[in-house]
């Protein structure tokens, strides 16, 4: 069972490490994985970030970094939009470095190439 959006990343991780896995079915909802899993259907592939010691603590993870290269979460919203306070409250829980000055700053660019520049030198935090 995967729980990844990026199939063909996926693929490939597989491939580099010489493994032909048996998938079953796919999902991107890691909680989905998980009921699976606890319900003895498989072994699911899911990022550590959706691992919760206590309310997990009925699985086994397994640290498969060695295998599945770090990815970058973007958050994205239609342009335009207004951004409510609880909207900036949930990206800068999500991402600390993501204020609503820097959000501000953001959004007031035209392009996506000018919003890449604007981070290119921010370091993102890494669990």
């Amino acid at each position: 069972m995967f729980g990844f959006t990026g199939r063909s990343e996926l693929d490939e991780a597989f491939h580099r490490a010489n493994l032909t896995p048996k998938i079953v079915f796919t999902a991107t909802d890691a909680d989905v994985i998980k009921t699976y899993v606890k319900l003895g259907l498989g072994v699911g592939v899911i990022a550590s970030m959706a691992m919760d010691s206590q309310a997990d603590s009925d699985l086994v993870a397994i640290d498969a970094s060695h295998i599945f290269g770090a990815s970058t979460t973007k958050i994205g919203f239609r342009k335009g939009t207004f951004l409510r306070s609880y909207m900036y409250d949930f990206i800068e829980r999500f991402a600390p470095h993501l204020t609503r000055n820097v959000i501000d700053q953001a959004v007031a660019l035209r392009t996506n190439e000018e919003i890449d520049a604007m981070f290119k030198d921010i370091p993102l935090p890494v669990r």
